[in-house]
């Protein structure tokens, strides 16, 4: 998984939950979290969320920054930006001032584009994937 933007957070990550690991409940946490396991809850954070390849997520995402390379299914919010890079397969209904989607990515869902608390723009894009 190559994020599509280099960003210096994404090396200080403080904690890992490997591919053989499975979290249900309420995650909150500071600093960066990589996850390449499972997980079925709420993460919260005003940091950084990497979504390892092999990750399974469903629930709810309340964080800064999120650079997904695996499965979510469930809701994102993002104050910052969100990345989605292949092989990415996500089911989500995202709301983020920025969404970058790679080439190869899955997404099925809503995109809620806003700066702040005012919406800017929404976007369905269930249909205009099927057009390409």
């Amino acid at each position: 998984m190559k994020p599509m933007h280099n960003d210096s957070r994404q090396n200080n990550i403080i904690a890992f939950l490997g591919k053989e690991t499975y979290f249900k409940g309420y995650l909150h946490f500071e600093g960066t979290v990589r996850i390449d396991g499972k997980l079925e809850g709420e993460i919260h954070s005003k940091d950084v969320l990497i979504v390892g390849e092999g990750a399974n997520i469903k629930g709810d995402i309340k964080v800064q920054k999120v650079i997904c390379g695996g499965n979510v299914t469930g809701t994102i919010e993002s104050t910052e930006a969100v990345q989605l890079v292949k092989p990415s397969n996500v089911h989500a209904d995202i709301k983020t001032p920025v969404l970058s989607i790679e080439e190869g990515v899955i997404f099925n869902g809503n995109c809620r584009m806003e700066t702040g608390f005012t919406a800017s723009e929404e976007v369905s894009t269930n249909e205009s994937l099927k057009q390409k």
